[in-house]
């Protein structure tokens, strides 16, 4: 996600209330106090921070919303071309432009619909106050295709670049073939155009926007502390949902390779779970958890959870942490255990703390802030 700091938002987080109560957890590391700072959200799918502590929210049926840090909450007016709201679509990744402050520019990933058929598409637009203004398609899935399931649609920015996820709206073998959308990851940039030093610029018959394939359904990006690298996580068929390093050019194997099996006959898919030149992740999930969102800690509030990973579980309603040693994944740790259901997003705040979005139709805002350190370590 991407977390701009701000001095005015540390203040404000002591000079507000969240809720008027909260619950108290023990993990490995702190222990915790979970407060509500919004509720009545329609299905929450992306939180950012915008400079000065307000949060950004996308709802998947079609809302967008700026939230104070003592919750107050405002309408976004927004309008996009061909929104649907059907399935897994609807309004859903959300990045901040790295000139934000003085362009008040945004990215919003969203379904976009034509006669029976959909894609992933973004759009670039101005913040005013509480309207969208200047809205342009900067990017559009090709071809879009019948169904409204895995649509990806994560959003990150990077030296520069804007990284878009893209499911394989449920047509698997496509995310083999360089010739269309499906499947990858792309790479642009700010403007929508495409960068020359992409890995498939001038290779004959790809899509020179493509910065990675083999992808399911990409639902958590996130940058490395020292903003190098970039982590993903992606949904298996009935497990091996994985975790990865995306690289440009590479090949992440899906539906070749993985550690998920078909639904209902529970048949191996592909050759198996290995394959020379494609890449292997760097930790998978058997079962399922249906991973989404993802951050990496960078702050030292939590300060045991200092560059672990930090991910949200819709099948369990858990926050899942993975502690790492370098690029390998060396402790999991999962909490919450479907108490506040499924959870969708997971950003860290310019206050140090973690909110946590949870995916319902009275979805909430959840604020997490350790209260002390554990004497148990990991």
């Amino acid at each position: 996600m991407n977390i701009l700091r701000s001095l005015p938002l540390i203040v404000s987080a002591y000079l507000f209330p969240f809720s008027t109560t909260a619950d108290t957890i023990n993990t490995d590391e702190h222990t915790i106090n979970i407060t509500t700072v919004a509720s009545g959200l329609d299905h929450p799918w992306s939180l950012v921070f915008l400079p000065g502590g307000n949060m950004l929210v996308t709802e998947r049926n079609g809302g967008l919303k700026r939230i104070s840090p003592s919750g107050d909450t405002a309408d976004i007016d927004i309008s996009l071309p061909g929104l649907k709201a059907r399935g897994q679509g609807g309004i859903l990744g959300l990045a901040i432009a790295p000139d934000y402050p003085t362009s008040k520019q945004i990215y919003i990933a969203y379904s976009q619909h034509e006669k029976n058929k959909s894609g992933t598409s973004v759009a670039k637009a101005t913040l005013n106050e509480n309207t969208l203004t200047d809205t342009q398609v900067i990017f559009a899935m090709a071809p879009k295709v019948a169904g409204t399931r895995h649509y990806g649609s994560r959003l990150l920015i990077k030296d520069g670049y804007l990284y878009i996820s893209l499911g394989d709206r449920g047509q698997r073998d496509r995310a083999q073939k360089l010739s269309d959308h499906l499947g990858t990851m792309i790479k642009l940039n700010l403007d929508g155009s495409v960068p020359n030093d992409n890995p498939f610029y001038s290779k004959q018959d790809a899509k020179s926007d493509i910065y990675s394939f083999g992808h399911r359904n990409i639902q958590g990006l996130t940058l490395s502390n020292d903003g190098t690298t970039i982590w993903a996580h992606e949904h298996g068929p009935q497990g091996g949902d994985e975790l990865n390093v995306v690289s440009s050019g590479l090949n992440y194997g899906w539906p070749e390779i993985t550690y998920g099996v078909n639904y209902v006959t529970g048949s191996k898919i592909g050759v198996g779970t290995k394959k020379d030149g494609l890449v292997q992740p760097i930790h998978y999930w058997v079962p399922s958890i249906a991973p989404s969102g993802l951050t990496m800690v960078k702050g030292k509030v939590f300060e045991h959870w200092h560059g672990d990973l930090l991910l949200g579980s819709l099948k369990f309603g858990q926050l899942v942490r993975l502690k790492l040693s370098e690029e390998k994944v060396i402790h999991e740790e999962r909490m919450l255990d479907g108490k506040y259901g499924r959870i969708r997003d997971v950003a860290e705040g310019p206050d140090g703390a973690i909110y946590l979005l949870t995916d319902a139709n009275n979805g909430k805002i959840l604020r997490l802030s350790p209260i002390q350190t554990s004497n148990k370590g990991s």
